[in-house]
């Protein structure tokens, strides 16, 4: 619902590419959380209490030789580290709303690419072990189903091939008397329906569609892990509020 508050203002990002949208999300973010940190919080006594806690760390080292006086010393350290944990927290106050709004619509547009019209696509139904049967799958409007509409129930799965033209529809998967129904969007546009619907009082566990997650670094790999939206943006982020903090002498 919130999300859709944030289409006039966001969805002209999409335009530049997912990349770019998701570095111009995390940076304007980065900075909005960087300048509340800032203003809302009592930068000389956040510096003092950090200084303070490195000057004890290294009177800790000195007093290895006496874990009594060891553990004592511990102990202040950790309470100075709550008290300035507590103040660092306080700016979450102001930005946990906008923050949750903004990436319930990242994760609305940047998660996966779109079914495009004409394109085929996969449904797959997911059954506890041990499940046997056949599972018919229909949809409203109609859907040009491109396998066998009743499938049989093999390695506690069921899979169909799909088409149709852009539009929203309703799929329903017939097994066991019951009817399971899911959304399901075609669009060219930056689009989509939940992929996953899981179902907790029945045999079949879940129903899925095949869409493709968004990979915004392309190709680039890092240590094998090629990272979705929320990895772009976290790994963005974390480079512009070390630099902001850092400019600003944030403590």
């Amino acid at each position: 619902m919130f999300e859709k508050l944030m289409d006039p203002m966001l969805s002209p990002l999409l335009d530049l590419g997912f990349f770019w949208a998701i570095f111009i999300v995390a940076f304007i973010l980065t900075l909005i959380i960087t300048l509340v940190y800032k203003f809302t919080t009592d930068q000389t006594l956040m510096k003092k209490l950090k200084s303070e806690m490195k000057t004890m760390q290294k009177e800790l080292k000195a007093l290895s030789s006496n874990p009594q006086k060891a553990m004592a010393h511990q102990k202040k350290i950790m309470e100075k580290n709550m008290k300035y944990m507590k103040h660092s927290l306080k700016p979450t106050l102001y930005t946990f709303i906008p923050i949750i709004i903004i990436f319930g619509w990242l994760n609305t547009h940047l998660a996966y690419l779109p079914i495009a019209p004409g394109n085929d696509f996969m449904i797959s139904v997911d059954f506890k072990d041990g499940t046997y049967g056949n599972v018919t799958i229909e949809s409203l409007p109609e859907l040009q189903i491109l396998s066998e509409q009743m499938q049989t129930i093999e390695n506690n799965q069921a899979k169909w091939t799909l088409s149709g033209d852009a539009g929203e529809y309703e799929l329903t998967i017939l097994f066991d008397n019951r009817e399971f129904k899911k959304s399901l969007i075609i669009s060219s546009e930056n689009e989509y329906s939940e992929p996953i619907m899981v179902i907790k009082d029945s045999n079949l566990k879940r129903i899925s569609i095949g869409y493709e997650k968004v990979k915004p670094l392309g190709n680039v790999s890092l240590l094998g892990w090629r990272p979705g939206w929320l990895g772009t943006y976290i790994l963005l982020s974390l480079i512009f509020s070390l630099s902001m903090r850092k400019i600003l002498k944030i403590s």
